[in-house]
């Protein structure tokens, strides 16, 4: 089966239009893209680690290292875990409960 020539000629009429509605961008325009897209992922992991520097006892006045940013906040949030676990275990001896969603 063939496709008439007036069908072809619309379907083709109707790519164009939207073609020309937005046109393609350009190498240059790409790149430029490409480029503010990176920039604006990198301010986010960079204000991330300033909060984390905010949050984390110890880190204020730390260089700009994020290793030792993560690894202070590893450090840091396990020692809150523990004495979480500590505070759990000190109610309950004193016969206080504490629901299973707090435990963790």
């Amino acid at each position: 089966m063939s496709t008439s020539p007036a069908r072809e000629g619309s379907a083709n009429a109707a790519s164009n239009d939207t073609a020309e509605e937005k046109p393609r961008l350009s190498e240059h325009e790409k790149k430029a893209n490409h480029i503010a897209s990176e920039q604006k992922r990198r301010q986010a992991i960079r204000e991330g680690f300033d909060r984390l520097t905010e949050l984390v006892p110890g880190l204020e006045g730390q260089g700009r290292s994020e290793s030792v940013v993560l690894k202070k906040t590893v450090d840091y949030m396990r020692a809150q875990l523990d004495e979480r676990r500590r505070l759990v275990a000190r109610i309950e001896e004193l016969g206080g409960h504490v629901d299973d969603g707090m435990r963790r």
